[in-house]
C-alpha cells in the first residue's frame, strides 16, 4: 500500500514547490509528451501459498520503455497519464524457493496523477504528484512444475505517488528523471487440474525513469 510516510512526503513536496519564487513555464492547455525508459522495482510481499506452511512468492524486476501525457490545468496544475507494460516472473519463496519460477505474466499499469508543478532555478523544473493505478495482468502462464496450468491474477486498483525533475536541453526538448511508488496488490491463482493453489501478494514497487521529452 502507499504508506501514510511516503503519502506525508509527497504532499510535503508539493507543498514546498507552491513556495517557488517562479511557476511552470507552461500555459493551460499545454501538453507535455515525455518518453522514459523504467526499471520496475518490486517492493513485494505475500502470503502463505494455500495450505503449504511457510512459503510465499516473490516478483523479479523489469525495465522496458514508457510514454506519458502531461496536460496542464494551469500554470502550475497539470494531470500525467503514463502507459507502458512490462513482462515479471513470479518465483516460489520460503519453503516453496526450490521451485524457482512458477508464473510468468503481463501487467498493463495506467496510472493518473494530479501534478504540481514549479521553477526551482534556470532551465531547471520540478514536480511531485499524486493519483490513482489500476493494473491489468494479462498472457499469464504457469511455468516448470506449474507448466500447463491454469493462472489467473487479479486485477488491482490503488493510490501512486511520484517525484520528478525536467531539465532544458534547448527551447524544444527537455531531459527528464521521475520516481514513482506504486499500490498493487493481487491474489494469483493456479488450477493445476487436481487441486487449486492461491497466494495474496502486495508488488507495491518502485519506478525509476529517465527519459527525454518536450512541449506542444
Amino acid at each position: 500500500m502507499l504508506t501514510k510516510k511516503l503519502a506525508i512526503g509527497i504532499f510535503a513536496a508539493m507543498a514546498g514547490l507552491s513556495w517557488g519564487t517562479s511557476a511552470y513555464a507552461a500555459d493551460a492547455g499545454d501538453w507535455l509528451v515525455r518518453g522514459r525508459i523504467i526499471n520496475v522495482n518490486p517492493n513485494d510481499d505475500s502470503g502463505e501459498v494455500t495450505g503449504i506452511s511457510g512459503s510465499g512468492v516473490s516478483v523479479d524486476s523489469a525495465t522496458t520503455v514508457e510514454l506519458d501525457f502531461t496536460y496542464f490545468l494551469n500554470n502550475n496544475l497539470a494531470l500525467e497519464l503514463i502507459l507502458a507494460t512490462t513482462s515479471h516472473d513470479i518465483n516460489g519463496a520460503g519453503t516453496v524457493a526450490s521451485l524457482g519460477k512458477v508464473v510468468d505474466t503481463m501487467v498493463l499499469p495506467p496510472t493518473l496523477t494530479l501534478q504540481y508543478h514549479s521553477d526551482i532555478s534556470e532551465g531547471v523544473r520540478a514536480y511531485a504528484g499524486i493519483g490513482v493505478n489500476y493494473t491489468l495482468f494479462y498472457s499469464e502462464d504457469g511455468t516448470g512444475a506449474f507448466e500447463g496450468a491454469d493462472v489467473d491474477l487479479d486485477s488491482s486498483f490503488g493510490l501512486a505517488g511520484q517525484v520528478g525533475f525536467d531539465f532544458d536541453l534547448n527551447k524544444d526538448w527537455f531531459l527528464n528523471v521521475d520516481v514513482k511508488y506504486i499500490s498493487i496488490d493481487t491474489t494469483a491463482e493456479i488450477n493445476t487440474g487436481t487441486s487449486i493453489l492461491k497466494v495474496d501478494a502486495d508488488i507495491d514497487p518502485w519506478v525509476f525513469g529517465i527519459g527525454i521529452g518536450t512541449k506542444f
